[in-house]
């Protein structure tokens, strides 16, 4: 078994267990033969698109970036005083803005203290997810300010929205990930909501989750509620949270956001470092510049974190986007950054270092065919490419502008078809069934035989939103279409939904800290 999901050593503090498993076919309560770990191990190989050569010179154009451009820092004097002592070339440009120009390789030997894979702990420790090597890891979108279904449309995200989010995410067997900012709570001050956020976490699933980062004291926050939750110990020896950081593309990494890598990178704790490419505005248009240049930043941030503290759990980002040249609006969903994935893929292998990338991407602004097309489009570009930890599994429409309701129980509904489709098949001599034609000869049907009668719960993934019924009959029952059937499910899940269990004496102490960090804060807005 993995160390991922045994060890009394590694359990936290007086934490209850309450997760189910689930049912293959629909989800429900039962046995899952895909499930005997909280996340995927792949079986099905990576596809690796690019040769040697080519990986080499999209390497060297990185190394050349880092070298000849460099990365403009702002505002946090320390983060340049650790590259400066590891051999980077400082140039102060302005008041507290500095150029770092680094030697070939200066990078890459500061990452040889990086894990190659890590467990992320969970309050239920039989959901500790493995992040590296061939696990594969599945949560729900992030970022969005508006949230969307079929009965009120589009609108402003609150917190309820942001609980309901994790509610359904925890009553999916198919995402292995409680996620971070599900959506943007809007009703709760800006200081404030993610205290708000990170209990709802805690609260409504038993899952590993993204703590905040939008200011390093809200990152402390994020840790200190998670001290709480494991035990101040045990966090300092095991990941039980992370931090999800986006690059101030192109070039750029800004005081907020490396002081929040140090945070978590200090308390052992683990962190994504992310570049948000738009080719054209942001990134070079075609796919080798922007990989070098994504290379370039992520390594860089990832730097950060071992020279913080040599060992930390770090992650290399890839988020690449084509723009619709007429109109400068971002593209997602579209094929080149999906191919851009699968190097991105390669070139995380070549360092060693698990990979986040890629997601369930639309611009659609429905849950509609064109959301699936595109989503499915990048979403296999993560999976073929060996992503690792893959955030945006579930809601994302309107160009990641809107956390939709009915995509999110789509989005989950794929998630399912991708274990199954990861985990290949094994070729035995039970799997050859040779006996289920032998039993009955010739021209006789199979349903009866016992070898069908072994297999055909397990056999095939059945999805609990397709249609697969005649047309006479779906047409009997309303002619109800894919949208309509997902918000039924939403809300029968909702409906259904039951909180994992929580230790009340540590929930009582959660409640606490949130309430006096809140007492003596004035509230902010913008």
């Amino acid at each position: 078994m993995n160390n991922a999901t045994n060890s009394a050593k590694s359990t936290p503090r007086k934490t209850r267990r309450g997760s189910r498993s689930h049912d293959k076919r629909t989800g429900a309560p039962g046995q899952n033969p895909h499930l005997e770990v909280p996340y995927i191990q792949r079986k099905i190989r990576t596809y690796d698109l690019l040769d040697e050569t080519s990986l080499e010179k999209i390497e060297q154009t990185a190394d050349r970036i880092l070298a000849e451009i460099g990365i403009e820092f702002r505002d946090d004097p320390e983060t340049v005083e650790l590259f400066r002592k590891a051999g980077g070339q400082v140039t102060e440009t302005k008041p507290d803005c500095w150029r770092i120009k680094f030697p070939p390789g200066m990078i890459r030997e500061c990452l040889k203290t990086a894990p190659a894979q890590f467990t992320q702990h969970a309050r239920n420790p039989k959901n500790n997810v493995v992040i590296g090597g061939d696990a594969m890891v599945f949560a729900p979108s992030y970022g969005s300010p508006f949230v969307m279904d079929l009965d009120n449309g589009r609108r402003y995200g609150t917190i309820t929205d942001f609980q309901n989010l994790i509610k359904l995410g925890q009553s999916s067997p198919w995402l292995h990930h409680s996620g971070g900012t599900i959506c943007e709570p809007t009703d709760i001050p800006v200081n404030k909501r993610h205290l708000d956020m990170v209990y709802a976490h805690i609260k409504y699933s038993d899952r590993g989750f993204l703590g905040s980062i939008t200011a390093p004291e809200r990152a402390e926050d994020s840790i200190t509620m998670c001290r709480i939750l494991f035990g101040t110990d045990f966090v300092d020896k095991h990941c039980v949270v992370m931090g999800n950081f986006n690059v101030t593309s192109p070039l750029v990494l800004d005081g907020v956001t490396t002081q929040g890598i140090r945070t978590y990178a200090a308390a052992n704790q683990g962190s994504i470092h992310v570049p948000f490419l738009l080719g054209g505005a942001v990134s070079p248009l075609t796919m080798p510049g922007a990989l070098a240049q994504c290379l370039a930043e992520s390594m860089t941030a990832c730097a950060i974190t071992q020279l913080t503290r040599p060992g930390a759990p770090v992650v290399l980002g890839c988020f690449l986007s084509s723009l619709a040249m007429r109109s400068g609006s971002p593209t997602f969903g579209t094929p080149e950054p999906a191919l851009a994935s699968l190097v991105m893929g390669q070139l995380a292998r070549r360092l060693n270092i698990p990979l986040r990338c890629a997601g369930n991407f639309s611009t659609s602004k429905l849950p509609d065919a064109q959301a699936m097309q595109q989503s499915m489009m990048s979403m296999m570009s993560a999976v073929q490419g060996g992503a690792n930890f893959i955030l945006h599994s579930a809601g994302f429409l309107d160009g990641l502008l809107s956390m939709s309701y009915e995509k999110f129980v789509m989005d989950t509904d794929l998630c399912g078809m991708l274990h199954s489709y990861c985990q290949g098949f094994e070729v035995n001599d039970d799997t050859l069934a040779f006996e289920a034609l032998a039993e009955l000869g010739p021209g006789q049907h199979l349903f009866s035989t016992a070898h069908t009668m072994r297999h055909y719960q397990t056999a095939y993934y059945d999805s609990a939103l397709d249609d697969n019924q005649p047309w006479e009959h779906w047409t009997e029952q309303g002619g109800i279409d894919m949208a309509t059937r997902a918000n039924q499910r939403w809300k029968q899940l909702l409906a259904d939904y039951e909180a994992p269990p929580i230790d009340a004496t540590i929930d009582a102490e959660l409640q606490a800290f949130i309430q006096d960090k809140k007492d003596h804060t004035p509230d902010l807005w913008h």
